[in-house]
């Protein structure tokens, strides 16, 4: 049976953002992710986690300036001190909240030359995963669809475990969307299997839509089946946008155990 963790950065945007919390735990999640944190001091999450009984399975580094349209600096040339600026803020982070894995964004590199952005990327990548090792916190890269992100500069499964083997670092795995999955080629399944030992943390949304995983053209049942059977014990992220209000649209989570 799937593990679920709540997205609070999509659900429950009924409520303010601290509230959340409260409000997935008692919808019968277990555990939590967001894209950021870092508009909250680290002190007053942790306070919603243990109260509520709830894990921090995952977190994005800093992405640069968001309102300008940057989604990430691991792949951006001339901006490596920044980068490792927002390492070291989400190392504070992790620690502080028990948080065991972090995605690193690779960003929109529309006029970077490839070769260029692979360099730097893989550099940025080598030097993240090595100092979050040492605080057992595990490095994600996460492909990203294009016509959602245009020119981020990850975009397939495929394209990740290049970048995976070329940084060959054992701290470096891959997060893997099956949403920006299906839009950038489908085949889930037999992905799933081929990428079977980089993946660290899925992640869900019904296609097209990006709404709750029971409408569109996917699957899921089955390939949660088939993630249960190839031993997965991690959690699957609920990164979609209620059409509605969020406990309204959990009927197709009861199954396992959530929503009532």
């Amino acid at each position: 049976m799937p593990n679920l963790a709540a997205n609070l950065s999509m659900m429950f945007q009924e409520l303010p953002f601290l509230d959340r919390f409260e409000a997935a735990a008692k919808a019968g999640f277990k555990a939590v992710e967001f894209l950021f944190p870092y508009e909250f001091p680290a002190a007053d999450i942790r306070q919603r986690l243990d109260r509520f009984g709830l894990r921090q399975v995952l977190f994005n580094l800093p992405p640069g300036d968001w309102a300008k349209g940057e989604r990430g600096l691991a792949a951006l040339p001339g901006r490596e001190a920044e980068f490792n600026a927002g390492v070291e803020r989400a190392v504070e982070y992790a620690t502080a909240l028990g948080c065991a894995q972090v995605h690193a964004m690779a960003g929109v590199a529309l006029n970077v030359p490839l070769e260029q952005a692979s360099a730097t990327y893989g550099a940025n990548l080598r030097a993240a995963a090595a100092r979050f090792q040492a605080y057992g916190v595990r490095v994600l890269i996460e492909p990203l669809n294009t016509r959602d992100m245009p020119g981020y500069f990850l975009t397939t499964a495929e394209q990740a475990r290049l970048i995976i083997e070329m940084v060959n670092h054992p701290n470096l795995f891959l997060q893997m969307d099956l949403y920006h999955a299906q839009i950038m080629g489908g085949d889930l399944a037999e992905r799933t299997r081929s990428h079977w030992k980089l993946i660290r943390h899925f992640q869900i949304a019904g296609v097209p839509g990006r709404h709750e995983p029971d409408v569109g053209e996917i699957n899921y049942p089955y390939l949660f089946d088939l993630i249960d059977s190839l031993g997965y014990d991690g959690w699957i992220g609920c990164e979609y946008r209620p059409r509605g209000k969020t406990l309204e649209g959990l009927g197709w989570a009861r199954r396992y155990g959530i929503g009532g």
